[in-house]
């Protein structure tokens, strides 16, 4: 048997039990994971935060995202120059001086902007607790807490 064909030969059986495997099994799961004891220090898992617990949501995602499938009551901080930091700023401060717990979620857990937007929360010096939640969006998503994308926040 030439080189070629025992390359054929190995391609058809590995793809047949890979199609084997995934008609059993299905496809793989790829859910989020949070494990509190693995996360960092300044991250939050959303299964420690209740639905109906106080919470200022800043979504640093851009602007369109946010309006498209923002978390409902959510307020916007994102890191955009074309847009006004200093409103921002205050529209947080308002809902911080209300609940003094602010989570800050952008689109996955890949994300450095909520812990940049979170840094900039924290400077504003209103003694809120501050958290980036681990996933971001795709957290809350997978958890049912976005109820109609299409819907503006």
């Amino acid at each position: 048997m030439n080189a070629l064909a025992q390359l054929v030969t190995i391609a058809a059986v590995s793809l047949a039990a890979a199609g084997g495997t995934f008609l059993i099994k299905g496809p793989p799961q790829r859910a989020l994971r949070c494990d509190p004891a693995a996360i960092q220090p300044d991250e939050v898992c959303l299964e420690q935060i209740p639905a109906d617990a106080p919470v200022v949501w800043v979504d640093a995602r851009p602007r369109a995202d946010w309006e498209k499938n923002g978390l409902p009551g959510s307020v916007l901080w994102n890191l955009d120059p074309a847009e006004d930091a200093a409103a921002f700023e205050a529209a947080v401060a308002m809902k911080i001086a209300e609940t003094p717990r602010a989570i800050v979620y952008c689109g996955d857990e890949n994300c450095g902007v909520s812990r940049q937007v979170a840094a900039r929360i924290r400077d504003i010096g209103m003694e809120a607790d501050v958290s980036v939640l681990h996933g971001g969006w795709r957290a809350l998503n997978e958890a049912g807490r976005i109820r109609n994308p299409s819907r503006n926040p």
